[in-house]
């Protein structure tokens, strides 16, 4: 049986902590590799040099326009693609998913979702709603992009259907918690931008439909309801929820600091941010959108 013909495509910037581990990973079940750099000035072009890769520079805007750029303008010649980061990596088991799964598959499916898993501090999340979170990450060429979103952005497919092959992407950043602080703080800004685009509609964004069964659904639609509830008290709920009712405790003090960080102080974080957006603006859509503008250089009438 002819393996699936699979191209990866990975985004970077200064990734030579990462970069050699997933190529590595990558290079055992893709017939084709491409990279598009946003300028890099770390070693990651000569660690690229060493895998036969297809190596792209364009100007980074945001995650969504820089893969879509890359779906539009890099000449992917195999049928199917895989979406991955640098510090990101295939499982034994998902390698070995990958080397025996059919090329030709359900004749419907135009996408592939696999289960991701996060490390903390060197080991695995296991609990808390960690694990497993489904991702549509691999997707036949022509019929799946990149959402335009400020957070959280997922590939939609324009038709067809999904199946799931097991193994894990594992996603093990090896920075340390004051890049990981300062990373969340940039993000809270842009999740504080997308919730309240529920209320504003500053842009219209992609809502759920059937192209998001499996990859993200449930996650999404809480996010909503989570939305409606007050400023300050979710993130209490929200850390008492994955710490004790979905068993973070059981992933020993990572969990705790895992939970408090992510569950609590980042949630904590984006709600001062809206508190502070709507004491500035008045909570007048127009105030909002001028605030963002003026304080971070965010036109947050477009969704990227």
């Amino acid at each position: 049986m002819n393996k699936l013909k699979l191209t990866a495509v990975v985004l970077t910037f200064n990734e030579e902590l990462h970069l050699d581990r997933c190529l590595n990973s990558i290079s055992q079940v893709c017939s084709e590799i491409i990279i598009v750099d946003s300028y890099s000035n770390d070693t990651t072009h000569d660690i690229a040099e060493k895998y036969n890769v297809k190596f792209y520079q364009n100007s980074w805007v945001n995650y969504a326009t820089q893969l879509n750029w890359s779906l539009n303008n890099t000449n992917i010649t195999s049928d199917w693609i895989l979406r991955i980061d640098a510090d990101e990596y295939l499982s034994q088991e998902l390698i070995k998913s990958l080397k025996n799964i059919s090329p030709k598959l359900d004749p419907s499916a135009t996408g592939i979702t696999i289960n991701r898993l996060m490390y903390f501090m060197g080991k695995p999340l296991k609990y808390g709603g960690m694990y497993p979170i489904s991702h549509l990450r691999i997707w036949k060429k022509g019929f799946g992009k990149c959402e335009q979103r400020w957070m959280d952005e997922r590939i939609i497919l324009s038709s067809g259907s999904t199946l799931h092959i097991n193994g894990d992407l594992i996603d093990n950043n090896l920075n340390n918690l004051s890049w990981w602080t300062n990373k969340h703080n940039n993000y809270s800004t842009r999740e504080a931008i997308d919730l309240l685009n529920y209320k504003h509609q500053f842009f219209k964004s992609n809502e759920l439909d059937i192209n998001y069964k499996n990859n993200g659904l449930v996650r999404r639609k809480l996010k909503k309801i989570y939305n409606w509830l007050p400023l300050f008290v979710r993130p209490i709920m929200f850390f008492l929820v994955r710490y004790f009712f979905q068993f973070g405790f059981l992933d020993g003090k990572r969990g705790l600091i895992w939970t408090f960080l992510q569950c609590f102080w980042y949630r904590f974080l984006v709600d001062a941010k809206i508190h502070e957006a709507n004491i500035k603006s008045n909570k007048k859509k127009e105030n909002l959108i001028k605030y963002f503008k003026v304080n971070y250089n965010y036109d947050i009438t477009k969704s990227s």
